[in-house]
């Protein structure tokens, strides 16, 4: 029978008012209470985090309810259970004495479990003639029945905290992929706007980001990181926005043709058929194949390319290709659009149409997108090298009479 007494540690294990308090409410428990040992240790396990146990600890507590021989935790029962350190060891898988005396304090300072000690600190049972428990000396588990309700609420905050953890998580790398691929998808395609500046800001949020983080660390990124990509598709919606209302003037300079052969602005050939316009085959341009143009004319009609060739000259192709590729990275456009305009023009004439698009630069919104465009062109037969070439060097033969 439990003598509801409180009981102070054996040795030099001080008594605290924590302990009375646990011991006082370990027998104010419910009569006829009962809970299944196994699903209280369960939600022990759980709730580990909140009662800052480590597994050692839980597996010293599965050890001591091995001890007990019913399944059930009764009220009005004995609930002590009195192993020797040894008998305890071995059923905690070998645990070493120290630690194993290390984590039987911790689960008493957690409230689980309560000392019950002899006068000489031994644990042992006392029983009647009718064998009847009398008295016994070891390790109380009524606080386990007496906080059965307890630890299953503590179990579920635990889980719907875990819950919580995953699912934010997975929301902040959903986010974060979204962030990089769209500020690459606009560096790669030359949208407008200061996507230096906003590449930063990304790699500052990631960089913020601890090896180990907490549920408030990832609410505070996961909030950020949804800002940024809120105002990445506003940067990105504004300026479609903008190119649908100025589609037909002004939209990077594609599908435009001067009709003054004379005019400096003729940079690329017309598509064959305007939107709305009438076919007029004597105005149409004849589809030719790309061709070769010779390095010379090339360099007269687009001098800024030799600034980027091998110590700032170009004295033949391969020079000159080596340049686009320098022209390519600085003007934004992508590996893969380079690529496929070297596909379909060929390598030379699809140097020659970056060192054009580089005389124009000031002129041209996204040169990644206009050279798709000379891409799509040229595969369907419609471009031609001649007239830009043709243009840039009408333009700069009338700068020299100008001057």
């Amino acid at each position: 029978m439990q003598s509801g007494n409180v009981t102070t540690p054996f040795g030099r294990r001080p008594m605290t008012l924590a302990l009375v308090r646990r011991q006082v409410a370990s027998v104010e428990i419910t009569p006829n209470k009962s809970a299944d040992k196994w699903k209280v240790f369960r939600d022990a396990c759980e709730a580990r985090p909140l009662l800052g146990l480590q597994d050692r600890a839980l597996a010293v507590l599965d050890a001591l309810l091995s001890f007990y021989p019913e399944t059930d935790l009764r009220q009005g029962q004995s609930l002590i259970v009195f192993p020797s350190n040894t008998q305890l060891s071995i059923r905690a898988h070998g645990i070493a004495g120290a630690t194993l005396r290390r984590h039987l304090a911790a689960l008493v300072d957690a409230g689980l479990i309560v000392r019950k000690d002899s006068a000489n600190g031994k644990r042992y049972v006392r029983k009647d003639r009718s064998g009847e428990v009398e008295d016994a000396f070891g390790f109380d588990l009524a606080p386990l029945l007496a906080r059965s309700e307890e630890l299953a609420q503590m179990a579920q905050q635990v889980a719907a905290e875990r819950t919580l953890f995953r699912r934010t998580k997975e929301a902040l790398t959903i986010r974060r992929r979204d962030a990089r691929k769209l500020i690459s998808a606009a560096i790669e395609e030359g949208a407008s706007g200061d996507w230096g500046k906003i590449e930063a800001v990304y790699l500052a949020l990631v960089a913020r980001m601890p090896r180990s983080p907490s549920i408030h660390d990832l609410k505070a990124l996961l909030e950020e990181m949804e800002l940024l990509c809120a105002e990445i598709v506003n940067q990105l919606e504004d300026q479609q926005n903008s190119q649908n209302m100025s589609s037909n003037d002004a939209r990077f300079e594609r599908h435009i043709q001067n009709s003054n052969p004379e005019s400096p602005n003729e940079f690329e050939p017309s598509s064959r058929k305007e939107l709305g316009a009438k076919p007029e085959p004597e105005k149409r341009p004849t589809a030719e194949p790309l061709k070769a143009f010779p390095l010379a004319m090339v360099l007269r009609a687009c001098p800024e390319i030799g600034l980027y060739g091998q110590s700032g000259e170009i004295s033949n192709w391969r020079d000159f290709m080596a340049a686009a590729v320098v022209v390519r990275s600085m003007l934004g456009i992508s590996p893969s659009a380079y690529q496929d305009a070297c596909d379909v023009m060929g390598p030379e004439n699809a140097a020659v149409a970056l060192a054009c698009m580089l005389e124009r630069a000031g002129h041209i919104n996204s040169a990644g997108g206009y050279l798709r465009d000379l891409t799509s062109k040229a595969r369907r037969g419609e471009f031609s090298l001649g007239p830009m070439l043709m243009a840039l060097l009408r333009g700069a033969g009338g700068m020299r009479n100008a001057g």
